[in-house]
C-alpha cells in the first residue's frame, strides 16, 4: 500500500516530537548523574564528620597531582689541601773510625797456642823460618832444642822483625883439610844427601857423627838443626866425556872418590 505523503506541518510536528523525547531523555541522565553526585558528597560529608577530620572538597574531587621534575642538587666539592713535600732532615750518624794496624817494626813475643808449629808462626808473621829457629834457638831464657826443635803450648817464641835474616854461612873452602869437623845448620830442603854432596862428604859419615838423626828422628832432619859434618872427605872429579847416545844417556857426569 503506497506511503501517504505528509505535509510540512505533520513533519515539523514529528520534528518536535522526536527533539522532546530525545531531551526528556537528556533530562533523565542529568538528574540521575546529579542524585550521584550528591549521594557520594552527602555519604564523604557523613565520614569525614563522624571521623572528625577536616572535610575539603579537593578530597571529593582531587586536583591533579603535578609530576615531580627531578630538580639536581649541587654537590658541594670540599677542596683538598694537597700536603707539600717536607724536606726530611738526615742526622748524621757518626763516621766510623777506621783502625789501622800497626806496621810491626820490631821483634815481638808470641805465646804458642795449640796446634801451632815454627812453620806455622813464620807463615803467620812472614818471617823466614830459618831464622824464626835460630833467634830462639841462641836465646838464653828459652832452651828450643837444636835436634828437635819442636814448640809447645805455652811457649814463649820470639819473633824476628820483619825483613830479619841470619849471615849467610861462609862456604866452607876446597883446601880445607880433609875430615875438618865443622857444625852445620840445616836450611830449608836439606837432606842428608844434600849435606853431603853440599859439603864434600858422605852420607854415611855424616850418620855416623850424628846418630841421633836415625835414632830419634828416624833419618829426617829440621830447619834449624845443627849437626857435626866433617868436611872434604871426598873429592869431585869429572870422568871422561862420553858423548850422549840417546835422551836417557846423561853424558858426563861428575862422581865423588874418597880421599885417601
Amino acid at each position: 500500500m503506497p506511503k501517504k505523503e505528509e505535509t510540512p506541518k505533520q513533519v515539523i510536528d514529528s520534528y518536535r516530537k522526536r527533539r522532546g523525547g530525545q531531551s526528556q531523555a537528556w533530562q533523565t541522565v542529568l538528574i540521575f548523574i546529579l542524585a550521584t553526585l550528591l549521594l557520594v558528597a552527602g555519604t564523604g560529608f557523613l565520614v569525614f564528620w563522624l571521623t572528625g577530620s577536616e572535610f575539603s572538597m579537593g578530597t571529593i574531587f582531587p586536583s591533579e597531582t603535578p609530576t615531580p621534575t627531578s630538580t639536581p642538587t649541587p654537590t658541594p666539592v670540599t677542596p683538598t689541601v694537597t700536603p707539600s713535600p717536607t724536606a726530611t732532615k738526615v742526622i748524621p750518624t757518626d763516621t766510623p773510625t777506621i783502625t789501622f794496624t800497626p806496621t810491626r817494626s820490631g821483634a815481638v813475643i808470641y805465646v804458642a797456642q795449640e796446634g801451632d808449629s815454627l812453620y806455622a808462626i813464620a807463615e803467620k808473621f812472614e818471617v823466614d823460618l830459618l831464622t824464626l829457629i835460630v833467634v830462639n834457638r841462641d836465646r838464653t831464657d828459652y832452651n828450643l832444642d837444636p835436634i828437635d826443635p819442636v814448640i809447645r803450648v805455652g811457649d814463649e817464641i820470639l819473633v824476628p822483625a820483619p825483613g830479619e835474616t841470619i849471615p849467610t854461612p861462609t862456604p866452607i873452602p876446597l883446601d880445607a883439610p880433609p875430615g875438618l869437623m865443622v857444625a852445620y845448620t840445616v836450611q830449608p830442603g836439606d837432606s842428608v844427601q844434600a849435606i853431603a854432596l853440599k859439603l864434600r862428604s858422605t852420607a854415611e859419615d855424616i850418620l855416623a857423627r850424628n846418630e841421633f838423626i836415625e835414632e830419634f828422628q828416624e833419618g829426617q832432619l829440621f830447619v834449624g838443626q845443627i849437626i857435626n859434618v866433617r868436611v872434604n872427605l871426598v873429592t869431585p872429579f869429572p870422568t871422561e866425556e862420553v858423548e850422549a847416545t840417546s835422551e836417557n844417556d846423561p853424558g858426563s857426569i861428575f862422581t865423588l872418590t874418597p880421599t885417601p
